[in-house]
């Protein structure tokens, strides 16, 4: 037998090698085994397939949004398109993986019409900026006035031609209060001295997009006037809803002075142009601006009131209540009254994913379905999105879908139900466990809605759920109520009580809104969450709302990795803007250091979100470790176990050019809001005029000597207008550690050049 050859796999009977032949007959059977577990996961998990077809919807969109151009849009929808035809066509429709033919086919199709649906929007709507600013006579037909006391100001937007090309767009325009004109309406005609801008692109990485929404909006420039516009055709007599909101909001005003009359009439109406930015901010902080926005709250406290209304009234009619089913015709009213609510406070994206979600309760209750549920809020979504598609980027649609999402899921779980199951109890102890369940619920929505926050605005709230276990019911069912008896009584002339009575409520309101946000602790800023972050916390939320049974419990697991990504969330040493001027240098004591001292809170407030750092600014001229002229700042940074020597531009005056060229070899990060010479070479980064124009606004890291740049997550999008091909291939080059340059300085009698 030890003498015998070895037995040769490959017979003459068998046309191929045996142990290929067992392998591809293993890997076989594994796919076949692992589709039929997934099938029958997905058969007995008895999860709703509507929100899961709205997610894909979603993911389409955002996909959209985060890739670069129109190549990757189209690959993508194709590819899940061909997925959904692989599924439906090749894939057997009985027998084994029917549950997961269906899934990768519905799955497919809402990913493929999420991309093409905002691709089309963004090709119908969208409106191309203008090149460069603009300054001149503009003739112009006033489209919308937007009055908004408070900053002291009427905007208005505008349809008029841009100089030159004679193109028609639309700009927005802000007028001060002093130079306000009657007739300046919606319909007039007006000549007006102005100067417009580009939509503004995000200042710094992560920050507010405002040219994104401008592209959606139709806006191809903003800008302020510069003179008292001359009307050329009145306004027509007023009308329409956004007179009948103003007359709303004016009568309400002059019922309730200060604070509580600017709140009575936001709510009363959705105009919140007249808060006091302080009360704004105090709301903010304290998590309760959500009351001032118009959203599900509002609604569903206007249709619950009108349904109940109704029903209690139509009850009292014999005749009608024996020959119809009064929950039908009582949701039918109140299905109206919620629609002309939510078109007379403006039909912002909550209030309509609100209405449509209400009007669905409605429709369940009468039909004798289960109102509250996943579906319904798949439904509204898809609405919302349809229509508005880039609202998914937007904080308003996360914030309120998130919160939505998080009430069904959390009531619709069984503990809860348990909980909140009716027993023989007192009523003591029933509105104390009532009690426990609304602040509970509370607690779940500041943590859904965290992410959110912390993604869009780089601030937490400590505080927000136990302030909106007070101020949700005093809104709801005190506020909310004697504003709209005030309105009804004042046809009588006999509101005042009413009045009053809402006026104190209100002034509860806001104090406490100012006594939560002035608590230590309040608000915590956090740098910049990363995008891979957020999706986490997104995929995490909507696995663990969406699944039913134990499964839904593995969403914490990519809960637990994007906390941990958050927490170890590195700071930017160094944030410069998108035009040069602003720096904000942190990592230097608890104040953050800025180059210039801007009168913009706007600005101000954007350097510290980003930074994470709170408390005052110190301008970099006062800082002990600065070197300043009258031109330029000199700065040394110890980061990484090395030394970066900064040179800083102040004014746009001309350097002697050999001069400036010595000063930039000595430096490893130079930044000027005008184009340097090609004689300056720092030795990592010239962040001049330049160079900005192609990358945006820059976070710079110095201990791992990475640079984030606007540029990176705008690609080919119509509303960036950088340079996108050489911004997509910029990257700086390496900062060496071993290089220990000098201290570099310009003096205060540096020889200009004119």
């Amino acid at each position: 037998m030890a003498d015998s050859p070895p037995v040769s796999v490959l017979q003459d009977d068998v046309p191929q090698d045996a142990a290929m032949q067992q392998t591809h007959w293993r890997m076989e059977r594994l796919l076949s085994s692992a589709r039929d577990r997934i099938d029958a996961f997905l058969d007995a998990s008895g999860f709703d397939r509507g929100p899961w077809v709205a997610v894909a919807f979603s993911a389409g969109i955002g996909a959209w949004f985060a890739l670069s151009g129109p190549l990757q849009w189209l690959g993508t929808a194709l590819a899940a398109g061909f997925a959904a035809m692989v599924a439906l066509r090749w894939w057997p429709e009985e027998g084994r993986g029917a549950h997961l033919r269906m899934a990768v086919a519905a799955v497919g199709l809402a990913f493929a019409a999420g991309v093409a649906v905002v691709w089309a929007k963004s090709a119908l709507v969208g409106a191309e900026p203008i090149e460069r600013p603009i300054a001149g006579i503009f003739d112009a037909r006033v489209l919308e006035r937007i009055e908004q006391p408070a900053q002291g100001r009427v905007r208005f937007v505008l349809a008029t031609r841009e100089p030159g090309s004679g193109r028609a767009m639309k700009v927005r325009v802000n007028l001060p209060l002093e130079k306000d004109a009657p007739g300046l309406g919606e319909g007039a005609r007006i000549r007006v001295k102005a100067r417009l801008m580009p939509p503004a692109p995000p200042m710094l990485p992560g920050s507010y997009d405002f040219a994104r929404a401008a592209w959606f909006n139709g806006l191809a420039a903003t800008g302020s006037a510069l003179a008292t516009p001359e009307l050329v055709e009145p306004a027509r007599e007023r009308q329409g809803l956004a007179s009948l909101q103003r007359s709303l909001a004016d009568h309400v005003r002059s019922r309730l002075d200060g604070s509580a009359g600017t709140i009575a009439a936001a709510l009363a109406s959705g105009d919140r142009g007249a808060i006091a930015p302080e009360d704004e901010d105090a709301m903010r902080d304290a998590g309760l601006s959500h009351l001032l926005s118009i959203s599900g709250l509002h609604v569903s406290a206007v249709i619950a009131a009108a349904y109940f209304l109704a029903i209690r009234l139509l009850g009292l009619w014999p005749w009608l209540a024996l020959r119809v089913r009064l929950p039908v015709v009582a949701a039918a009213l109140a299905a109206g009254a919620g629609i002309g609510y939510t078109l007379l406070t403006g039909a912002e994206v909550p209030t309509v994913r609100s209405c449509v979600g209400a009007v669905l309760v409605l429709l369940a209750l009468a039909l004798g379905r289960e109102p509250l549920s996943l579906r319904l809020v798949a439904v509204a979504a898809a609405f919302v999105l349809l229509l508005w598609p880039e609202s998914l980027v937007g904080p308003s649609f996360q914030m309120s879908f998130a919160a939505v999402i998080s009430i069904v899921a959390l009531h619709g779980a069984a503990p809860v139900r348990a909980f909140l199951a009716p027993r023989e109890e007192g009523w003591l102890i029933r509105a104390g466990r009532q009690g426990a369940m609304l602040l509970a619920t509370g607690l779940v929505i500041e943590i859904a809605l965290m992410p959110v926050v912390l993604f869009h605005f780089h601030r937490m709230g400590g505080y927000g759920a136990f302030a909106n276990v007070i101020a949700i019911p005093l809104t709801t069912f005190i506020s909310m109520p004697l504003i709209a008896l005030g309105l009804l009584l004042d046809s009588v002339g006999l509101g005042g009580p009413a009045w009053w009575l809402a006026g104190k409520s209100l002034d509860l309101l806001i104090w406490l809104a100012h006594f939560t946000a002035d608590q230590p602790g309040a608000v915590k800023l956090m740098p910049q969450m990363g995008q891979g972050t957020f999706a986490l916390f997104a995929a995490g939320s909507l696995w663990l709302g969406l699944w039913r049974g134990p499964i839904r419990l593995l969403g914490f697991t990519p809960l637990v990795l994007a906390t941990i990504m958050l927490v170890l969330t590195p700071v930017p040493d160094l944030l410069v803007s998108g035009d040069g001027r602003q720096v904000g240098i942190s990592g230097e004591g608890e104040r953050l250091l800025v180059l210039r001292e801007s009168k913009s809170g706007f600005t101000r407030e954007t350097l510290q979100e980003m930074a994470g750092m709170e408390g005052q600014v110190l301008a970099l001229s006062e800082w002990p470790g600065a070197q300043c002229s009258a031109d330029f700042c000199s700065v040394t940074l110890s980061r990484g176990g090395r030394d970066w020597h900064l040179l800083l531009a102040l004014s746009k005056q001309r350097i002697e050019e050999r001069q400036l060229a010595a000063a930039c070899d000595l430096a490893d990060i130079v930044v000027a809001e005008r184009s340097l010479p090609r004689s300056c070479h720092p030795r990592w980064i010239k962040a001049d005029r330049r160079m900005l124009s192609e990358t945006g606004g820059l976070a710079i890291y110095l201990d791992k000597r990475e640079i984030h740049t606007v540029a990176e997550g705008q690609g080919d999008h119509g509303w960036w207008k950088g340079k996108e091909a050489e911004a997509a291939r910029f990257r700086p080059p390496s900062a060496s550690p071993s290089i220990h340059p000098q201290s570099n300085r310009l003096s205060a009698g540096t020889e200009r050049q004119n």
